[in-house]
């Protein structure tokens, strides 16, 4: 029989201490989890069920799917409301509820097994807990770079004259799972979805999307438009490929651009700017805020004059970066308005992207720990633009 609990107990306690510490901040008594990034988060696997976080004793693990798991504090039941003999008489004056992630009709169950206490918000506090990454963290984040960077490697080879977007993306997603990668993108929210990846090839770069992502696409169906368009790599299209790389159950996020035949002056310009803005950024150090980064950004492509393809033509993004994770959506936001400030060990992907007109999207995007003396890439794959052999 499995032991549900899959994490090094030492790796346990710095995650339950670092959790804690932020639930006294903000006088949460304790927090009911489920959605499937958190449990992972606080188990090192994928259950359905609840764990229930005191701030002080033992968590409690209320399963539900798979059966036979065992371990301290595992508890089976079969409905949500079985959980109140097992939490008896510690009602907690404050508990936090996922508000952010699950549904109002089960939000609305579980408030109920707790009518005294206090509702308050346990999204907020395990966005901010997992922010931070653990040394045990960074070394999977760092594993999935490797991966990626592999794979990255491998796309020149894949391209055969006359190829369309949707066939040199398939052929890098044949690539990518027989390397390793699980498929999944953890996106948290609802605004955003993905199928393992995006590869924009020419004017498809500049077609807008309903999601909010840095670059777009038309995509393949109206149900989910984002991404190839089914249309051929032409000389002359860049040919830009942000693919998953989620290897560990934490995934980096790395974009490069490739070209059939010479690119024009503009696209090449800011390329090579897309590289110096990510050059300059990397020298930021822990206590900067967030918001720096995006202003120094901006005010480099202003001088280049560039800006009216930043991060979008027809539609622009709102952010330059943000970090990575279980999710490839998590803390701190490289964006005007954020309040996040950098911390020793947050992950966070850099991508500042140009969309040129009748050319595609160029730039890149590269994963960063926040290290005391910067920022280091875990993403090392080449940065310039690859010419595709015709």
């Amino acid at each position: 029989m499995d032991n549900l609990v899959l994490l090094p107990r030492k790796e346990l306690n710095l995650r339950l201490s670092r959790l804690r510490s932020l639930m006294a901040a903000s006088q949460q008594e304790a927090l009911l989890i489920t959605d499937n990034a958190n449990i992972y988060y606080l188990s090192g696997r994928v259950f359905s069920g609840y764990i229930y976080l005191p701030l002080e004793g033992m968590p409690l693990f209320f399963v539900r799917r798979p059966v036979e798991l065992q371990g301290d504090g595992v508890v089976y039941i079969r409905k949500p409301e079985e959980m109140v003999a097992t939490i008896g008489l510690n009602t907690p004056a404050t508990i936090g509820l996922e508000l952010d992630t699950a549904p109002y009709s089960a939000i609305e169950r579980l408030r109920a097994l707790f009518p005294q206490s206090k509702v308050a918000n346990a999204s907020a506090t395990l966005r901010q807990a997992r922010a931070v990454k653990t040394d045990f963290e960074i070394d999977l984040i760092r594993q999935s770079g490797i991966k990626q960077e592999r794979v990255y490697r491998r796309i020149p080879h894949l391209y055969q004259p006359g190829m369309t977007d949707l066939e040199l993306q398939v052929e890098i997603e044949r690539v990518s799972r027989l390397e390793g990668c699980l498929g999944q993108f953890r996106i948290c929210g609802q605004s955003m979805e993905l199928y393992m990846g995006n590869v924009l090839v020419g004017k498809n770069a500049d077609n807008p999307t309903p999601y909010d992502f840095a670059m777009g696409g038309e995509g393949l169906h109206p149900s989910l438009p984002v991404g190839c368009n089914g249309a051929l790599i032409r000389p002359g299209d860049a040919v830009m490929v942000d693919m998953n790389g989620d290897y560990t159950g934490y995934m980096t996020d790395m974009t490069r651009t490739f070209a059939l035949g010479q690119l024009d002056e503009l696209a090449l310009r800011a390329q090579q700017l897309s590289i110096d803005i990510c050059r300059e950024l990397s020298k930021a150090l822990p206590s900067t805020p967030a918001k720096d980064l995006y202003e120094k950004a901006e005010e480099m492509v202003k001088a280049a004059d560039l800006h009216p393809y930043f991060m979008g033509h027809r539609q622009k993004a709102g952010f330059i970066g943000h970090g990575v994770g279980i999710e490839v959506n998590e803390l701190p936001v490289i964006s005007p308005r954020s309040r996040d400030v950098l911390q020793v060990n947050n992950v966070i992907a850099l991508e500042p992207k140009f969309v040129i007109p009748h050319v595609g999207a160029v730039g890149i995007e590269n994963t960063y720990q926040v290290t005391p003396s910067g920022l280091k890439s875990l993403t090392n794959a080449p940065t310039e633009i690859i010419t595709f052999v015709q």
